[in-house]
């Protein structure tokens, strides 16, 4: 089974780094604050892992 991008919205405090740092997987939703996944099949995974590790609130997963 192909991992896929998930983003614990709950968790999400909406720093936006995900999206600055992977464009292509990750946005932002205004009326929530809160990042969300565009493209849940991945991508670029040094960009995925780049973005989990930059993270403050721990809530990506590329499960």
């Amino acid at each position: 089974m192909a991992k896929q991008v998930r983003i614990d919205e709950e968790e999400c405090i909406g720093c936006e780094t995900c999206v600055e740092l992977c464009k292509d997987i990750f946005a932002f939703n205004d009326d929530e604050s809160k990042a969300y996944v565009i493209k849940e099949e991945g991508g670029d995974d040094d960009c995925i892992e780049e973005a989990i590790a930059s993270c403050p609130a721990e809530c990506i997963f590329n499960e």
